[in-house]
């Protein structure tokens, strides 16, 4: 690549991995004693991934890479940049990128600048934004850049539990990108808040006030939307409207708030006056013109009215975008990028010229507002064949669906290794595709070991002095 040409630079490949894994998340309410239709209806989700005893976020993020760069035939040697989103903490010390290296050390690589970003579910989007901008900047040395999202979303029992999930992510960033980043319009809210945190460090469930977290979530994408909006004004002199919106991507915890944040948007439309709200909406969300913002987060009544007039726009711009989510579950770090990977499978063939406008959320608080315009390139770099690299169908098809107690089981397993060490895992990797990596052990040092199940029906590669060794 010339590293002068830094033109569009964006998502130029894209890879996704969850666990074969899931729950049916109507089990789980018939299991947990919940009414008929509270995680279906309510939390507006199907199915929920899983990590069992022999994948974590690392064996994920070696699965979504080295596939990544064997299917669109990238060298190693390519990689000058490498950064990692992610909430869930394996090393307090150690970043997740560092496994990753095994990669690109057994091709001679080890000039990878970057390490982890890490503030609940929105480290993905710092990681991305990092790597962006390093393309972008005078210290790009011409070579591609990498960004993984990888989270295991796990809660204690309880109502959060069917929130939960599992994936990961990659994405190769560089020029002339088919995914391009529109980098001037983007709008940050940053504040203190205890929404959603980790403070226990000898357990992996958060503490959760799911209240506030939502109207955290609300009040954090008003304020991205406005200063948005004024960006957009302010670069291309005409105001921006939902109408400006080819499509709407949310972080997504469960569907039903990405349902809330539409009709939020269209909300904060109808206030502004733009021209994406018709008269038949205007009067009806009339009677909320003069709501405080902490009113206006409290009323359902304006929660119910404003999904209903918004729901034709939200079927058009948000709906293909929440296929992966809400047969996934919440991927933290993950989630967002899921919901844009669900676009690209649902509509890669329309895509061309259209502007996706993407909301990031992370609990503590971290947020972010931001655009990118797509374009049809050349293979291997095209939408199309993103969409089909991906495989989406695919991976889901080929899930294997357990009981809620199995699933239950595995928690409690997973709750009793947590932070341990000196085991060996189950390695039954009958579910997992073959080229998936899979944890084997960790030593009495707390040092991991992983293999990659083989291509053919040979020995599995064994994971020697904690280095990869390829199946084959």
């Amino acid at each position: 690549m010339d590293s002068n040409q830094n033109n569009d630079v964006g998502i130029l490949a894209m890879e996704i991995y969850f666990p074969p894994t899931c729950v049916q998340q109507e089990a789980l309410e018939v299991h947990d004693g919940a009414s008929k239709g509270k995680y279906t209806i309510g939390l507006g989700q199907d199915c929920m991934a899983f990590c069992t005893d022999v994948e974590d976020v690392i064996s994920m993020s070696l699965t979504a890479v080295s596939s990544l760069l064997e299917k669109y035939q990238i060298d190693p040697k390519q990689i000058g940049r490498l950064e990692v989103g992610s909430e869930t903490v394996i090393d307090k010390s150690k970043s997740i990128k560092t496994f990753l290296m095994q990669i690109f050390e057994e091709h001679g690589n080890t000039d990878i600048e970057g390490v982890d970003s890490t503030n609940a579910c929105y480290g993905g989007t710092a990681a991305l934004f990092n790597v962006v901008n390093w393309v972008e900047s005078s210290s790009w040395d011409g070579r591609y850049g990498l960004v993984v999202c990888t989270d295991s979303a796990v809660y204690a029992e309880g109502p959060a539990r069917p929130t939960g999930g599992a994936a990961a992510i990659a994405m190769l960033i560089g020029p002339n990108a088919p995914i391009a980043f529109e980098s001037k319009f983007r709008g940050s809210h940053m504040s203190h808040a205890y929404d959603f945190y980790k403070p226990n460090l000898a357990s992996e469930y958060p503490v959760v006030d799911g209240k506030l977290s939502q109207t955290c979530y609300l009040m954090a994408l008003d304020s991205c939307y406005k200063r948005f909006c004024a960006k957009f004004e302010k670069f291309q002199g005409n105001p921006f409207s939902l109408s400006d919106a080819d499509y709407v991507v949310f972080h997504s915890p469960y569907n039903k708030l990405v349902q809330k944040s539409f009709a939020r948007l269209y909300f904060m439309d109808f206030l502004r006056n733009a021209s994406s709200v018709d008269e038949a909406a205007k009067e009806k969300l009339a009677p909320y013109s003069s709501l405080s913002g902490d009113e206006s987060y409290a009323s359902r009544d304006l929660e119910k009215t404003s999904q209903q007039v918004a729901k034709q726009l939200y079927d058009a711009k948000v709906q293909p975008t929440t296929f992966v989510p809400k047969q996934v579950g919440n991927m933290y770090t993950a989630s967002l990028y899921a919901a844009f990977a669900s676009l690209i499978h649902n509509k890669h063939s329309e895509l061309d010229g259209k502007r996706v406008v993407m909301f990031s959320y992370g609990s503590g608080l971290t947020s972010t507002m931001f655009s990118f315009r797509l374009r049809e390139c050349q293979n291997p770099f095209s939408l199309s064949n993103i969409a089909t690299v991906m495989d989406i169908s695919g991976k889901l098809k080929s899930r294997h669906e357990v009981t809620p107690e199995k699933f239950i089981d595995n928690l409690q397993l997973m709750e009793h290794r947590y932070g341990g060490k000196d085991f060996v895992t189950s390695k039954d990797v009958s579910l997992l595709s073959p080229g998936t990596f899979y944890l084997t052990q960790v030593d009495s040092m707390y040092r991991r070991f992983y293999s990659k199940k083989a291509k053919k029906e040979t020995n599995d590669a064994i994971c020697e002095n904690g280095s990869v060794l390829n199946g084959h």
